[in-house]
C-alpha cells in the first residue's frame, strides 16, 4: 500500500471552495479537463458518484498489460453536510487497483486549502508497489487538473 497526501490552495473562502465541489457543473468540467472519453456526475446530498473512462497513454509496458487501452474509475465521495470533509473511495473496475482516502478543507484569512490524503491499493504480486506508484501518479495527475479547473471555475 503506497499513500499520497496534496494539498490544493484556492483564493477563496471555504464556503465558496465547498460549493464548488458541490457542484456537477464543476465535477464535469474537470472530467472534460482530465479528457475523459464518457464521463457522468451525479450528486445527492452530500454523495458525489463520478464514473469517467480515460484513453492510457504514457504508461510503462508492464502496466499497458494489466491496464489496457483505456480505463473506467468509478469514483465515490461522501461528504460531511457542508462539504468541508469526505471519505474518497477510487475504484477502476476490472483491474487490480483501488484508492481510498479523505479530503477535508481549511480555511485562513480567506484562503482554503483542500488537504486530500490517499492510500492505493493493488492486488498483484511482485507488480503492487510499481502499480500502486503509477495509480498516485495519475490521480496526483488528475487533482492538479481539479485544482487548475477550479481556480479557474472560483475566479469566474
Amino acid at each position: 500500500m503506497k499513500k499520497l497526501s496534496i494539498d490544493l490552495a484556492y483564493d477563496a473562502p471555504i464556503a465558496a471552495v465547498s460549493g464548488m465541489l458541490a457542484d456537477a457543473t464543476f465535477r464535469e468540467q474537470v472530467c472534460d479537463a482530465q479528457h475523459a472519453l464518457s464521463k457522468s456526475v451525479a450528486i445527492t446530498g452530500s454523495t458525489v458518484s463520478i464514473r469517467y473512462e480515460q484513453e492510457v497513454s504514457g504508461v510503462p509496458g508492464f502496466a499497458k498489460k494489466v491496464v489496457g487501452d483505456t480505463i473506467e474509475v468509478h469514483q465515490d465521495e461522501v461528504w460531511s453536510t457542508d462539504f468541508v470533509s469526505g471519505d474518497i473511495t477510487v475504484t477502476l473496475p476490472g483491474k487490480p487497483g483501488s484508492l481510498s482516502g479523505t479530503a477535508s478543507l481549511t480555511e485562513s484569512g480567506g484562503r482554503t486549502v483542500e488537504t486530500v490524503s490517499l492510500e492505493a491499493t493493488v492486488t498483484m504480486p511482485l507488480i503492487s508497489g510499481k502499480l500502486e506508484d503509477l495509480i498516485l501518479s495519475i490521480f496526483k495527475k488528475a487533482l492538479q487538473k481539479e485544482h487548475e479547473v477550479g481556480v479557474r471555475w472560483l475566479a469566474a
